[in-house]
């Protein structure tokens, strides 16, 4: 195991943003279409806040059955905004910074992903499960 290793060896470059403009269905789609659990939300390139899929699970409260359920969902979505959802106090990363200062980071943090930022500039995400597969190939 490399002791520096940057964050940049085990990061996801090509990042599925949203706006703040966007709205929740439009997110839960992408959340649904590309099988993830994290969304940066942008400014242009800088990063605003974060959207996890947990966020919009906690607003899908409704989930008697399908029907009432997409009904439901809809709704819901159109109650709230993605600016009203996201986490805005985020913590971002830079693609130098160690992946054990980012396990650092998650191990006492109550985050599962992180955006990476360079010069104000989003470059990449990186996520718990990105560590754990990397800690699993040293094995």
């Amino acid at each position: 195991m490399i002791r520096k290793a940057p964050i940049s060896m085990i990061m996801t470059e090509s990042v599925i943003t949203l706006n703040k403009e966007d709205n929740l269905e439009t997110a839960e789609k992408l959340f649904q279409k590309h099988h993830i659990r994290h969304i940066p939300i942008v400014s242009g390139n800088v990063v605003v806040g974060m959207l996890s899929y947990t966020d919009l699970l906690r607003l899908n409260f409704a989930q008697l059955n399908d029907e009432v359920n997409n009904d439901a969902d809809v709704f819901i979505h159109d109650m709230f905004t993605i600016e009203q959802v996201m986490l805005q106090k985020i913590i971002s990363v830079s693609s130098s910074n160690s992946i054990k200062e980012v396990a650092e980071i998650f191990a006492t943090k109550e985050f599962h992903a992180l955006p990476v930022v360079d010069n104000n500039k989003l470059v990449g995400i990186v996520t718990t499960t990105d560590i754990i597969k990397y800690l699993l190939n040293q094995f």
